[in-house]
């Protein structure tokens, strides 16, 4: 089923009561009752803020994000009025309010950790060294406590500065630090296992583990009754934890995404889902009933997937920020195929195992052979977006700047179809051809004998909804690392005939059944 909440990161409960949730991925800030699970989008998809990842309530109700790509912090005031903060960060992430005062973190290696003033004057930088800042909140004694996610620490520094000091080591994958009603600290793993940390800092320092199942766990708030609330940068919703590690959903999540998708052999059902590999849950048959109606299983946390093609037992992924991998989800093993790539998505694989992909960034279609060898098969393409190959081997690719699907004939291409809407997933179904054209919702076929096209289906939930101006895209890197993806509409076809769509638009994957083509 459609998800309400594509992606949570920061969560905070706001003087309303309700739980606030920061959506990196959507672009979005949207606000949670707990009681109910009723959702509202509180700051829009459209709005000054690109990528917000954390935010915190200051004692005036203002509500302060951090824009973790373009690298700034808002203010929005009750009555819903921006104002920027700053705007020279560099990946602004975990953020928190203390008294009226306000203080920011960077998730950069040598980030920094600073004080703002909205009042316009200059930051005070408390200190720097961090190894990726993330979630961070200020403990009994007053000091900020803040993990280093890449040394697997929790650091703490007194909120007037001074020397920062190790808390704790060995700390399984940190990504957010939080403290009880009673003062008790708790540290959030974002790996696969949802495990969280318990420290005893007032006593023994011990420390106690417990395992909830949600994978990607990003952030924490508690509520005056001292329950705990959890958000998962990879599923999305919002969960409420016990603290024997038993969970309660109060959000469904769903696919971030989901970008592409393919099925194996098996009928196993696969999405790339931006920071993990995952399937819908309960596939159903069907024309337009969602995959995932029962939920979706994340299999493992490969970050940044985006293109993907199942191939005897292995799955093939691409990533926009330069890789192509192959993984075996038996073993759990992945290979490194290709790596400093410009924006490699759609991907497909011949017979022979030779790698087909469709390489954005640069405008070309590559081929990688069994020795990791990389050859262009097609250059000169605007904006290539997913590969497909038909029963001859004839390898197809769609060009959603251009419009147009081309077929590539010894390195030269031959338009197939054009004056489409910036088409993006492709597949072949006998003599006929899929693709997804995004500007207009639609799927369109197309004859490989005859090139007559037909309409099967409209109204598909790919792309922002209908009539949302986007503002601008978040930049796809920042400072080095990892920005905003771009989304792609991935399609595949099932041995039965029908085709999976990722259905971005909802965070679903949808089952479609094409018309009866004279092709």
């Amino acid at each position: 089923m459609p998800t309400p909440l594509w992606g949570s990161n920061g969560v905070a409960f706001g003087p309303d009561g309700r739980l606030y949730a920061a959506q990196f991925l959507a672009g979005q800030i949207s606000a949670v009752d707990p009681a109910t699970g009723d959702v509202e989008v509180v700051v829009p998809m459209d709005g000054p803020v690109q990528s917000p990842d954390d935010l915190a309530f200051g004692p005036d109700g203002s509500m302060y994000i951090t824009d973790l790509i373009p690298g700034r912090v808002w203010r929005r005031s009750p009555e819903g009025t921006y104002t920027l903060v700053s705007g020279q960060l560099k990946m602004p992430n975990g953020i928190t309010c203390v008294g009226d005062r306000l203080f920011v973190n960077e998730m950069t290696m040598d980030g920094r950790l600073m004080e703002l003033f909205p009042d316009g004057r200059d930051p005070v930088v408390l200190t720097g060294g961090l190894a990726l800042g993330n979630a961070m909140q200020v403990g009994p004694d007053g000091c900020l406590y803040y993990p280093h996610m890449m040394t697997n620490q929790v650091w703490r520094i007194p909120v007037d500065g001074g020397v920062p000091e190790v808390v704790a080591e060995e700390v399984h994958d940190p990504v957010a630090v939080r403290f009880d009603q009673g003062g008790t600290l708790l540290v959030l793993s974002r790996g696969v296992a949802g495990i969280v940390t318990r420290v005893d800092l007032q006593g023994t320092g011990s420390r106690s583990v417990v395992t909830s199942g949600v994978a990607g766990l990003d952030n924490a708030a508690f509520d005056a009754e001292n329950r705990m609330f959890v958000s998962s940068f990879a599923g999305g919703g919002v969960t409420e934890m016990y603290p024997d590690g038993r969970t309660r959903e109060i959000v469904p999540g769903g696919f971030d995404g989901p970008y592409g998708v393919t099925i194996d052999l098996g009928g196993t059902v696969y999405a790339a889902d931006h920071y993990r590999l995952a399937s819908p849950e309960d596939p159903r048959e069907g024309e337009g009933e969602g995959e995932g109606e029962g939920g979706v299983t994340t299999h493992g946390l490969l970050h940044f997937c985006h293109g993907i093609v199942a191939d005897n037992g292995l799955l093939h992924l691409t990533s926009q920020y330069g890789t192509v991998q192959t993984h075996d989800p038996a073993r759990g093993t992945t290979r490194v195929r290709a790596t400093g790539l410009d924006q490699p998505l759609g991907i497909t694989v011949r017979t022979d195992g030779t790698l087909i992909i469709a390489e954005a960034g640069a405008g070309r279609v590559l081929a990688i052979d069994g020795t990791d060898t990389v050859t262009v098969l097609a250059e000169g393409l605007e904006h290539p977006v997913d590969v497909a190959l038909d029963a001859e081997q004839r390898c197809y690719v769609s060009d959603d700047r251009l419009g147009a699907v081309l077929r590539i004939d010894d390195g030269r291409t031959v338009a197939v179809a054009e004056e489409l809407g910036a088409p993006q997933g492709l597949a072949v179904l006998g003599a006929e051809l899929f693709t997804v054209e995004t500007a207009h919702r639609r799927l369109r076929a197309v004859s490989l004998t005859t090139g007559e096209t037909r309409i099967d289906a409209e109204d598909l939930a790919v792309g922002p909804p209908p009539g949302m101006t986007r503002r601008t895209e978040p930049a796809l890197f920042a400072h080095g690392m990892p920005g905003s993806p771009r989304l792609f509409a991935g399609l595949a076809a099932a041995p039965d005939g029908s085709l999976l769509l990722s259905a971005n638009g909802e965070g679903t994957v949808v089952r479609l059944s094409p018309s009866t083509g004279g092709g």
